[in-house]
């Protein structure tokens, strides 16, 4: 379908603020993704001379990666948010000798970009923190050329799942999603993935499911202290903090719950993600 008629939107009034910030153990959690672990629905959907526009690209393990898919011949455009991820993102690039990839600061409401500039467009872990995902996807839409694809993928935090049970890690997630929805956000986005896609204008769309999952010793230590350290001491704490939600101590309490919990021998951990690829 053509979007001649379109024209970029307002962004919503009412803005989500990223609930988990770049602090190091943020970002310690995004440098980990790459397009196999975290956008293996999209890949099919690749080929070198495509034109990619990466919304919410964070330190840009995923965008360089798209990058080497598309590439010769393909163009990649990253934007997010925060222009000092932006900087880390254009750093990852050059040290992979990748330097054909343009960089740039976005609000996913509003992109700058003319009608039908890309083929695919692309959001990991991005409409689960915006204002208004609908719109949001309505701008992704609008710079996809027809018959283009608009990919997202977003966890859906009701949906983690782990063993043993800790008591302390049900009262850590209530909490987590307390918080993002005070916030603006919607933590629970995965499962809603499908029908934002739909309210849109999308047509034609590819729903799916993958998780992460965290088993072996290494793994449960990684994930166990980024969310210890996101708890005490990430924007979100501060947030959580500042919002009424919770007191320094008790967040304290959850950070050392989190590493108690991973001393366990059997400990395991999943999160489930919603997808979607949509025919522009």
């Amino acid at each position: 379908m053509s979007h001649a008629h379109e024209t970029a939107h307002e962004p919503a009034h009412e803005t989500a603020v990223y609930t988990h910030g770049h602090h190091e153990s943020v970002l310690r959690s995004h440098r980990w993704r790459t397009a196999q672990n975290s956008a293996a629905y999209l890949l099919g959907e690749l080929r070198p001379g495509l034109s990619v526009l990466d919304v919410g690209c964070g330190p840009g393990t995923i965008t360089a990666d798209l990058a080497e898919l598309v590439a010769p011949g393909g163009r990649v455009v990253a934007v997010d948010a925060a222009a000092d991820v932006v900087a880390q993102a254009r750093a990852h690039a050059a040290e992979r000798g990748l330097t054909g990839i343009e960089f740039g600061t976005a609000d996913v409401h509003a992109l700058d970009f003319p009608d039908d500039s890309f083929d695919v467009v692309h959001a990991h872990q991005v409409l689960q923190h915006v204002g208004d995902p609908v719109q949001a996807l309505r701008e992704m839409r609008r710079v996809c050329r027809p018959g283009g694809i608009v990919a997202a993928r977003d966890a859906d935090y009701a949906a983690m799942t782990w063993y043993p049970d800790a008591p302390a890690l049900d009262d850590w997630l209530a909490l987590y999603r307390r918080v993002a929805r005070a916030n603006g956000g919607e933590p629970d986005a995965g499962r809603r993935l499908l029908s934002w896609a739909r309210a849109a204008g999308f047509t034609e769309v590819r729903s799916s499911a993958t998780a992460w999952c965290y088993a072996t010793p290494e793994e449960i230590t990684w994930w166990s202290e980024l969310w210890a350290d996101r708890t005490t001491a990430s924007s979100y704490a501060g947030i959580a903090t500042e919002g009424g939600h919770a007191t320094p101590e008790q967040l304290k309490a959850l950070g050392a719950a989190w590493r108690e919990w991973a001393a366990e021998p059997d400990a395991w951990f999943s999160v489930l993600h919603g997808e979607i690829l949509c025919r522009a």
